[in-house]
């Protein structure tokens, strides 16, 4: 099976090596790796260029921001599954893809797998906050919940029924696929219970009260856009679940 992991970056060079390194290292070698980039003006493309033995295809092209980019990946992708991980982030070690695949591998008929992610400060070596996926069951997306997006995996065959990113949310388009790939009847997924990806604080969606007002509007337009009841109130009561997962990181 060809795993497709997408990277999108754009002027990333302190953080892209990190990243690279994390998918080169993988045990399972059947991967095809799409890094797209926003037309970087700094050494990103370079270092890329300096993996080009473990990069299937690089692009660098202007585009209309990171869900513009993660769609050019997602059309380039030719593996039977696909993922992303942001430029910032790397794989939590070696075997990760190869835990991936045996998951999907061992359960008839699923359409995608999910795990977890933890948060870490920028070496990467403190972690400030677990982020699991236990027991998400699409009822939660009212409340502003989501498996965590850098863990999902789904065949590309059941993306094709759930369409791309859309470009109308700012910073909560995946919220918004993952609401659409959980409404496709009979859709199946499968839990895994470990850390799938180590992601750096300061993403687009995971630092700063204005962004967290915009995060929020995003995830009520994009459940009330799929027939889910959402208000202020029901997304607002996610926060004491994320204060414990601050705790008992």
């Amino acid at each position: 099976m060809k795993v497709s992991i997408i990277t999108v970056c754009y002027n990333s060079e302190n953080t892209i090596e990190d990243t690279l390194k994390s998918v080169a290292q993988q045990t399972y070698n059947n991967i095809e790796h799409i890094v797209i980039d926003g037309n970087s003006t700094d050494a990103t493309n370079s270092i890329v260029e300096r993996y080009s033995e473990f990069v299937a295809i690089h692009v660098s092209e202007s585009d209309k921001g990171l869900y513009d980019a993660m769609n050019k990946g997602l059309i380039l992708a030719t593996g039977e599954l696909v993922g992303i991980l942001n430029s910032d982030d790397i794989l939590a070690d070696s075997n990760s893809i190869q835990r991936i695949v045996r998951a999907v591998e061992n359960v008839e008929s699923v359409d995608g797998v999910y795990g977890d992610v933890g948060y870490y400060d920028f070496t990467l070596t403190k972690k400030t906050r677990h982020y699991s996926s236990k027991g998400f069951h699409k009822d939660k997306f009212s409340r502003g919940f989501m498996p965590a997006h850098p863990s999902c995996y789904f065949k590309r065959s059941f993306i094709s029924q759930v369409g791309l990113y859309s470009l109308d949310f700012k910073i909560a388009a995946d919220f918004d696929f993952l609401v659409r790939a959980f409404a496709i009847p009979n859709s199946s997924f499968c839990y895994l219970q470990e850390e799938i990806v180590k992601m750096r604080e300061g993403g687009i969606s995971t630092s700063g009260f204005t962004s967290n007002i915009l995060l929020n509007r995003e995830i009520i337009q994009s459940c009330r856009n799929n027939g889910l009841h959402c208000s202020w109130l029901s997304v607002l009561s996610k926060y004491p679940e994320k204060i414990m997962g601050l705790i008992f990181k």
